[in-house]
């Protein structure tokens, strides 16, 4: 019987994985941030009878005082979590004010 012969051109041995980890780092690639739709910001912003106008809403970006929106490419508009948050913590008022 015949020795089992090797094949002519063996599979290069498999590259080791590069260590993608961040070993306690954060940077701004890795941390995904919450992006919330306009409609959802509406309705947290809204009162028991509704949602905030979404006219209101426009009227507060024209005059600066809205939360800070992200555009995306397709027009909608996007709020991060941490910028509505921050947002409305800086609107607590003292309540003897």
């Amino acid at each position: 019987m015949p020795a089992p012969t090797t094949p002519t051109n063996p599979k290069p041995p498999a590259r080791p994985r590069r260590d993608t980890s961040t070993s306690g780092t954060t940077s701004a690639r890795t941390v995904k941030r919450e992006l919330v739709p306009l409609a959802v910001v509406l309705a947290e912003l809204g009162d028991e009878h509704g949602s905030l106008p979404r006219a209101t809403f426009d009227s507060w970006r024209r005059r600066g005082v809205a939360p800070k929106v992200i555009k995306l490419p397709n027009g909608h508009l996007r709020v991060a979590r941490d910028d509505l948050n921050a947002w409305l913590d800086g609107r607590i008022q003292n309540p003897a004010a």
